[in-house]
């Protein structure tokens, strides 16, 4: 990944909330579990170290995340880290709904107000005309 790709990331990063805590359980099955998951939705997530309670420091415990998800840390400032995996299926294209029936093309257009051959271009009418002013 290059630098500039992670500094996209990181600015993406920047407005997300941390999902999960590690705290003074520290890496768990459960943990790696939620977390792959989470990457699976999302691809970009922010997780947070309860530095105070946990027996892995910050970097050690996004080391071993990324390891156990095969992701990519992103960063790692003060208690919180972010995480990063590319799922394809989230950039595939949606497809369309077909359309089968003629009679939908008829309906589904948006009502068009006929103009009144005696009214103007914004609707008023032209029968009914101001009075001059005498001078």
């Amino acid at each position: 990944m290059t630098s500039k790709e992670r500094a996209l990331l990181r600015g993406q990063a920047n407005g997300l909330d941390p999902l999960f805590q590690v705290g003074k359980g520290g890496m768990s099955d459960e943990l790696i579990a939620q977390t792959d998951d989470a990457l699976r939705a999302r691809e970009l997530i922010k997780l947070k170290v309860l530095v105070e309670s946990s027996p892995l420091t910050p970097r050690e415990a996004a080391e071993a995340l990324a390891a156990a998800t095969n992701a990519e840390v992103i960063q790692v400032i003060g208690g919180v880290m972010v995480l990063y995996r590319y799922n394809p299926d989230l950039h595939k294209p949606k497809k369309k709904p077909v359309k089968n029936t003629s009679t939908e093309k008829v309906y589904n257009k948006p009502y068009k107000k006929k103009k009144s051959p005696f009214e103007d271009k914004k609707g008023r009418s032209k029968l009914i005309r101001p009075k001059k002013r005498e001078e």
